[in-house]
């Protein structure tokens, strides 16, 4: 199983026109050129839109979309995409998540008419009732983050922020199984970027596995861990990291918090734990400090959240 660029560009002339071009808005840091990715707009509220639609649409070239329609688990977000792609394409979508997952998603899922089926308290708990329920009903087996056309798809990403910051020199990027992040840093790399993957330090997959130099298992507790907790990344995942020009830092719960209400309170944009991790690892100032010119994108990634804490 390997991702190459080629394999994102094909899923950008596949997906194009069904998902919705990213929004760049300028940041207020003061050091360097700093961008903000707005990707939490885009179709579901993630980027997970354009991996399930790429996944999707392949199989239905391929002719290996059943009747069954499509299973998924996930914490949230893609399980979104899932239903949200499966209904463009006229499929069912079964989505499996832990009893655990905010109850701004599981209404949102039921907004787009997928079977939601709530087992146990962590994403291995649903992952595997998922493929129980692919292996006795024919249903095709997607997944959040390990799977090419999943990370192709993501990657398309960084092919639209390429086209609109050619001069870019890093992409800070959060990461949870690292299906985002292998995209972003395929295409990155083929464009001279660096890639900054940000995790939060009690949900550390990518970077734990980074330091072992093979994959491993790790704990889950962070305020994050709704759209960032997977107890192992990819292999996809790891290999970008090894093989691509890419930095791996941690942040700690009590700075993420601080980054999701510094996007409230300057913007007014509500966004979720996760998608405030990449930001940050820059408004830490110990975690990456950019240099005086250096052109940095940070991808803000989700808005799936109860925004009753930021308002109150």
């Amino acid at each position: 199983m390997d991702l190459t660029h080629s394999d994102i560009k094909a899923a950008v002339e596949r997906v194009a026109g069904q998902v919705r071009p990213i929004t760049l808005a300028p940041g207020d840091d003061g050091a360097g050129q700093l961008w903000l990715a707005l990707e939490f707009m885009q179709h579901t509220g993630s980027f997970k839109a354009r991996g399930a639609l790429n996944f999707l649409l392949t199989h239905r070239e391929n002719g290996t979309l059943p009747d069954a329609g499509v299973t998924i688990a996930s914490g949230g977000n893609a399980g979104l995409a899932c239903a949200w792609a499966a209904r463009r394409q006229g499929v069912r979508a079964t989505v499996f998540l832990p009893t655990t997952a905010p109850k701004v998603k599981v209404d949102r899922l039921n907004s787009y008419g997928a079977e939601v089926r709530l087992i146990g308290t962590q994403y291995a708990d649903a992952l595997a009732a998922s493929r129980e329920f692919a292996a006795t009903t024919g249903a095709l087996l997607s997944h959040a983050y390990d799977n090419p056309l999943i990370a192709a798809g993501a990657g398309t990403l960084m092919e639209e922020i390429h086209q609109r910051l050619p001069d870019l020199d890093t992409i800070v990027v959060a990461v949870g199984g690292g299906g985002l992040f292998a995209g972003i840093a395929t295409a990155a790399d083929h464009y001279g970027v660096r890639t900054v993957a940000v995790e939060p330090a009690r949900c550390r997959a990518l970077n734990a596995s980074i330091a072992a130099g093979q994959l491993v298992d790790v704990d889950i507790d962070s305020i994050a861990a709704d759209s960032l907790g997977a107890r192992r990344a990819t292999e996809l995942a790891l290999h970008a990291a090894q093989h691509y020009d890419v930095v791996s830092l941690l942040v700690d719960d009590e700075d993420i918090i601080a980054a999701r209400r510094a996007i409230w309170e300057d913007r007014r944009l509500a966004v979720e734990y996760g998608a405030a991790t990449a930001l940050a690892a820059l408004r830490a100032g110990t975690a990456f400090q950019p240099e005086p010119d250096e052109q940095v994108c940070v991808v803000v990634c989700g808005a799936n959240t109860d925004p009753s804490d930021l308002t109150s």
